[in-house]
């Protein structure tokens, strides 16, 4: 079959890569001149099998009323609100009762994990290089409280049977001795074992580079117009070039994978995605003091703030926000980010000239993406990947294929069987 991905972020590149591997003919339609630049870009690094709890879960309603009017909270809703971020948030609140929580952390889960394993398959055959680390990521608790539920965490990684460790202020240190200045404040940390980390831009472009020599064929700077319906099929997308020169590419098969605009391209068609825009930031910074910086990947669970080390760079980024499709940058929660590093790490890295950025993630209420075949004959999603973009990205790339291709997918997962 000739398949058109639409989308060349890391879920439409993975899926393309997967479905070429599998035998068919692709093609990714994309609207920014390479792959990559948008959700992919700058974020922070990690591969989180060890974060499969979702954002909705029961204690997230308590959080949201103590950050709420803060301009610096981890999560800032934003008003006034749109009738679509009104409607994602019930649907948030409702993704917050424990059974449903249960459900969504067993499904993200499974996924992380086989996801990881084909990510490592994926590095291993191609011999791709991303600024990767397989040193885990380690769970910072600064308070008795947060030690505890980290303890939590720990044994429901274990019961999923995901490797993860909790360890004491000392053996933390002696993993990442440029945290010896938490000494006094940190309380413990986790460990977890089977996480990865790596420049998530430089992975995009070297498995598309690889798939462009496989024969995936790749229209950069195309926008994607709208999907022609020809009778119950899906016939062509009528796309726009960088020159505004239009035509139509025909496949056989349509894969969404255009994150948070993935909505609206398949609306006209009666199809509704519980997909809303959730803006990141992130800082990348040139180092100082390379040895006052940890090696490892971090995760601060209490201000929810990660970074990631590339070389001679530190990618700090967190937070989320929801106010529609706007990108510009807040200085007060740009400056949080520096904040937070001067904080951890003082003296260590270049604050003069930072490198911010903002990307929307595309989230579902229930932070599980949408996999699967639409309403649609010829047309399936690979979308909504949220704050797991990459964590989940080779996972469901290869269960698409299989999809397609009628073999059921090895993880355990609510795939889509006939739309949302």
């Amino acid at each position: 079959m000739h398949i058109v991905v639409i989308g060349a972020g890391l879920a439409g590149v993975t899926a393309a890569w997967s479905l070429r591997e599998a035998g068919h003919a692709v093609s990714v339609v994309e609207r920014r001149e390479a792959a990559g630049l948008e959700t992919s870009f700058a974020n922070g690094g990690q591969i989180s099998v060890s974060h499969p709890e979702p954002w909705a879960n029961p204690g997230a309603p308590l959080l949201l009323l103590r950050w709420l009017g803060r301009r610096d909270a981890p999560l800032l809703f934003r008003f006034p609100a749109e009738a679509a971020r009104i409607r994602w948030g019930l649907s948030f609140l409702r993704e917050c009762m424990p059974g449903r929580t249960r459900r969504n952390t067993r499904a993200i889960a499974r996924m992380a994990t086989y996801s990881a394993r084909r990510l490592r398959d994926l590095r291993r055959t191609l011999d791709l290089h991303y600024d990767e680390s397989s040193r885990g990521i380690l769970h910072l608790y600064f308070s008795p409280a947060e030690l505890r539920h980290g303890r939590q965490q720990q044994r429901l990684l274990e019961k999923h049977g995901i490797g993860a460790r909790m360890l004491s202020v000392d053996e933390c240190i002696g993993i990442e001795p440029s945290l010896a200045q938490l000494r006094g404040r940190l309380h413990g940390a986790m460990l977890g074992m089977e996480d990865e980390s790596g420049d998530a831009y430089t992975f995009t472009q070297a498995l598309t580079q690889k798939a462009a020599a496989a024969g995936v064929q790749f229209h950069f700077g195309c926008r994607a117009d709208r999907l022609v319906l020809s009778g119950k099929r899906i016939g062509a997308v009528d796309i726009t070039d960088a020159g505004g020169r239009t035509g139509a590419l025909g496949g056989d098969a349509f894969v969404m994978a255009a994150g948070s605009y993935s909505g609206a391209l398949v609306a006209p068609l009666g199809e509704k995605l519980p997909i809303y825009p959730v803006k990141g930031y992130s800082a990348t910074l040139n180092l100082r003091r390379p040895e006052r910086v940890p090696q490892t990947s971090l995760t601060d669970e209490s201000r929810r703030i990660v970074c990631s080390r590339f070389g001679n760079q530190l990618r700090v980024a967190g937070t989320a926000e929801l106010n529609g499709f706007d990108l510009s940058l807040d200085p007060v929660r740009c400056q949080a980010l520096l904040d937070w590093t001067e904080d951890m790490f003082p003296g260590a890295c270049d604050l003069s000239s930072p490198h911010f950025w903002a990307g929307l993630r595309p989230t579902t209420p229930s932070n599980l993406p949408l996999v699967g075949r639409s309403r649609i004959d010829n047309l399936l999603y690979n979308t909504g990947h949220g704050t797991l973009g990459w964590t989940l990205a080779c996972g469901t790339a290869q269960a698409l294929a299989d999809i397609i291709d009628g073999r059921p997918p090895e993880p355990d997962f609510p795939f889509l069987r006939n739309g949302v």
